[in-house]
């Protein structure tokens, strides 16, 4: 639910490792609450056509987008998480345990990469845009979605119910667009489109603020004045 964003957490943010391995028990492969719905139909405005493909999903966890890019006609798609609990409780097929900033994948072996709302877990963008750029064949795609940082900074948390009870809120490291478009240029991505949805539920001043920030960022065929 929306108000678990607002909600005020008993204790510090957990380490995203820490709280996804209390979550994985709970986190379904698919979008569970109405900001998850509006990020999904965000990206899924952007995701380009994915048949024939390899695809990446890079923080997996349990799999929603590759689902999403195998139901699109992928040729074969690549879970990757840093959590071994929601590795397992995946529905990937092909699955492994990596970092972000560390990609066990030869360079340009994969035409597309999708990132759903994970990189807010990490306090720096450049090395994990570095290695999407690395393993991205030339002309591939990019699509990541972070929570809104509007959103973040008003103060709201992501937050679950752990098994016992407990409101837990996830790390969160704030990034903004300049961010994001910086990062991407030093890794040579293009910022393609962007897309900042609302939600569309009551009560109207909780859905006034995008909730979410999307972005499709392209690696150039030739390396572009600038890059």
């Amino acid at each position: 639910m929306f108000k678990r964003w607002l909600r005020r957490p008993s204790t510090l943010p957990l380490p995203s490792v820490a709280a996804y391995a209390l979550w994985a028990g709970r986190y379904p492969p698919h979008a569970h609450n109405p900001l998850m719905e509006a990020e999904e139909a965000a990206m899924r405005a952007l995701l380009p056509n994915c048949a024939g493909q390899v695809v990446l999903d890079l923080a997996c966890g349990t799999g929603r987008y590759g689902l999403l890019a195998l139901a699109g006609g992928a040729q074969q798609v690549i879970g990757l998480d840093n959590s071994p609990e929601m590795l397992r409780a995946g529905a990937l097929r092909r699955r492994a345990l990596a970092e972000m900033a560390a990609l066990p994948l030869p360079g340009g072996s994969v035409d597309g990469i999708t990132c759903g709302l994970a990189l807010g877990h990490v306090p720096h963008l450049e090395p994990v845009l570095a290695e999407m750029s690395r393993v991205l064949k030339a002309g591939g795609w990019a699509l990541v979605s972070d929570v809104h940082p509007c959103l973040a900074a008003s103060g709201a948390q992501r937050t679950f119910t752990a098994p016992d009870g407990r409101t837990v809120a996830v790390e969160h490291y704030i990034h903004w667009y300049a961010d994001y478009h910086r990062a991407a240029a030093a890794a040579g991505l293009r910022i393609d489109d962007v897309l900042e949805p609302r939600l569309r539920v009551k009560p109207a001043a909780a859905g006034s603020m995008p909730v979410v920030m999307v972005y499709r960022l392209r690696k150039p065929r030739e390396l572009l004045p600038g890059f």
